[in-house]
């Protein structure tokens, strides 16, 4: 059952009240929800819920319905975000998990690794311990095995995945691996189930080769009750009658785990296919359908792997795999999990104590909670690990960056339809100590959204900022409602809420509904569904050294004389400087003189460019860098 206790309950009331049901051989654990603190009650024993709804402080009680109870969405309605070392699986991001089948030894286990690593992966997966079809069949190198895997994952920073096939090992593998696998054959070995739900640390339980999703849930529901808190689920393919693939992948099973559990699920599309050329479509596919991530097997020769050899990718196809995922998120309103560089977590390290709420350094942006710009910060940095900072305008974002009371600013530079957002690129002009240093695309998905029960027919009026209006223009215009331009869309949906009137909605973002308490009429209503704004994130200039950046903003003006422009470009095409954007600007405060603005990608040899800067500040009138950073 879910105890919903009374907003303002006494620490004392809320103690008696736990108290009363582990008297009755409840196990408790408690949530923080929405709709306030909320106690879960588990347990074998039976109990009228009458009794419970009268002590001090219970405002109602909700019975679980579901034969698995911890697993189910009804005892935790937000998803589960889990923490594995610096990653974290659930969320806004997709984690790529990957490896070979097997630990074969030491010198494969370290060249696999780094390949993983290099090509994006923010986990190691291999195994030591093989159950297999034929007693023949190579069987792992055990213990010995682990011991490889956890010193190449302590070399490259990848935290490890095995699998564990027996409740004797439970103790000893812990010490050796930050999650435990449980493959599809030991689904339901519920006695190993129980030993490693005790062990307390992650566990990517596989779905049965027969089982319904029902069955899974309820194996991870013995895991659940035995001890731990975190239990990824993953798709691997289901046997059917079809034997053109190793097993059928049940794709169908992701947006429906999605609804009835919290738990996040990711997919394994090597064992779903078998086939090394079918991976990466049912990995892309996977992703489309709301997977959190992906368990690949990756081997730097797979023709000579001691198992599952077909369908091991090699690291070339890997990291293809990887940036087509990368350029599928943000359709998916993700960002694929990196791991931060050394310099990102010292950089994070360096603005604990300044412009930090507790110990979070700020983030600061334009609008309203639950604005796009909200969204591109919780995507762009690590979760959790930051605070958004909500203010008024642009230019205010700016000043507290620069005076350091936010770590960092999250600014919009450009939208794939509406164009360029000028005041920022002001801004940047206008504020030479700040710099960008990073970059993130959002796609931008509008809705209809307006207080709890309200019907479309109620709807009058309808308010959000006039690009939302204008990129929603056809579905506006067969609704016949009134258009009222508004300042910012999160903003229109919070007005919305504080009007409380069914004849007013707001055009919004999903995270601006769910932070209001409104309700979603209509998604996707943009008549274009290529909208995508580009972010770039600021920050002050000791701030800004960037590792592995790949692109380079900047602004320039013209000298006065014939063919000044083309004196400029001339430089990037000598020294083979790829430009992406070039815009021009008129200069404030001097008539008919314009400021140039361009976006460029780094030559492969970082000295090149600063050539390429020494020239241009020759050839202009004024040279400006905005920022060295890295693409998105």
């Amino acid at each position: 059952m879910i105890v919903v206790l009374k907003a303002g309950i006494l620490p004392s009331q809320k103690e008696d009240v736990s108290n009363f049901l582990r008297e009755r051989g409840f196990r408790i654990r408690e949530i923080a929800g929405e709709a306030g603190i909320l106690i879960g009650a588990i347990g074998s024993h039976t109990i009228d819920s009458r009794q419970v709804e009268i002590l001090p402080g219970v405002d109602r009680v909700i019975p679980i319905n579901k034969p698995y109870k911890m697993a189910s969405r009804e005892f935790h309605p937000q998803d589960t975000v889990i923490d594995v070392g610096s990653v974290k699986i659930g969320g806004s991001r997709i984690v790529c998990i990957a490896g070979p089948c097997a630990v074969e030894s030491r010198e494969q286990i370290f060249d696999s690794a780094w390949a993983v690593k290099e090509a994006g992966a923010v986990m190691l997966r291999g195994g030591a311990f093989k159950p297999r079809s034929s007693p023949y069949s190579f069987q792992g190198l055990g213990f010995k095995g682990l011991e490889y895997l956890r010193e190449a994952g302590e070399a490259t920073g990848l935290p490890v995945v095995s699998e564990v096939v027996s409740s004797n090992d439970v103790k000893r593998m812990a010490e050796l691996v930050n999650v435990f696998q449980i493959g599809t054959r030991n689904m339901q070995n519920f006695e190993l189930l129980k030993s490693v739900g005790e062990a307390g640390i992650p566990v990517i339980l596989k779905r049965g080769m027969a089982a319904t999703i029902e069955e899974w849930l309820m194996a991870a529901e013995y895991l659940l009750s035995s001890g731990t808190d975190d239990v990824i689920l993953c798709e691997r393919g289901i046997r059917t009658f079809g034997r053109v693939t190793r097993n059928t992948l049940d794709i169908s099973a992701i947006p429906v785990i999605r609804e009835l559990s919290h738990l996040p699920v990711i997919v394994d599309p090597s064992h779903a296919t078998g086939i090394r050329d079918k991976v990466a479509s049912m990995a892309l596919a996977s992703v489309a359908a709301g997977a959190y991530g992906i368990l690949v097997e990756v081997h730097t020769n797979p023709d000579k792997s001691f198992s599952d050899g077909p369908q091991s990718l090699w690291p070339g196809q890997f990291e293809k795999l990887l940036r087509d995922i990368e350029a599928l998120c943000p359709t998916v309103d993700r960002e694929l999990a990196r791991l931060p560089e050394r310099h990102q977590k010292d950089v994070l390290r360096s603005h604990l104590g300044k412009g930090t709420v507790g110990r979070k350094p700020r983030v600061a942006f334009q609008g309203e909670r639950g604005a796009y710009s909200e969204r591109a910060i919780l995507n762009y940095f690590p979760e959790g690990d930051v605070e958004p900072l909500a203010l008024p305008k642009f230019d205010d974002v700016f000043i507290m960056v620069l005076s350091e009371r936010a770590a960092w600013g999250m600014i919009p530079l450009e939208n794939s339809l509406t164009g360029s957002v000028f005041e920022n690129y002001d801004l940047l002009t206008r504020y030479p100590d700040i710099k960008i240093v990073g970059e993130i695309k959002v796609r931008i998905r509008h809705n209809l959204i307006a207080i709890q029960s309200t019907e479309e027919r109620q709807i009058k009026e309808v308010y959000s900022h006039p690009q939302a209006l204008s990129q929603c223009a056809e579905f506006l215009e067969k609704k016949g409602y009134q258009i009222k331009p508004y300042f910012d869309t999160a903003g229109a949906a919070a007005m919305v809420a504080k009007k409380a009137d069914p004849g007013v909605a707001a055009i919004a973002s999903s995270a601006a509904a769910a932070f209001h308490k409104l309700e979603i009429l209509a998604e996707d209503i943009e008549t274009n569904p290529r909208n995508y704004t580009r972010f770039v994130v600021i920050a002050r200039l000791s701030s800004a050294a960037v590792q592995n950046a790949d692109k380079v903003s900047f602004t320039f003006s013209l000298k006065s004389h014939p063919g000044a422009l083309s004196d400029c470009l001339q430089i990037l095409k000598k020294h083979g400087v790829d430009m992406t954007k070039l815009e021009s600007r008129p200069i404030a405060g001097k008539p008919w003189n314009y400021m140039f603005y361009v976006d460029a990608m780094l030559p492969k040899v970082r000295q090149t460019f600063e050539i390429v800067e020494k020239e241009f500040s020759a050839a202009s009138a004024d040279y400006r860098n905005l920022g060295v950073y890295r693409s998105s």
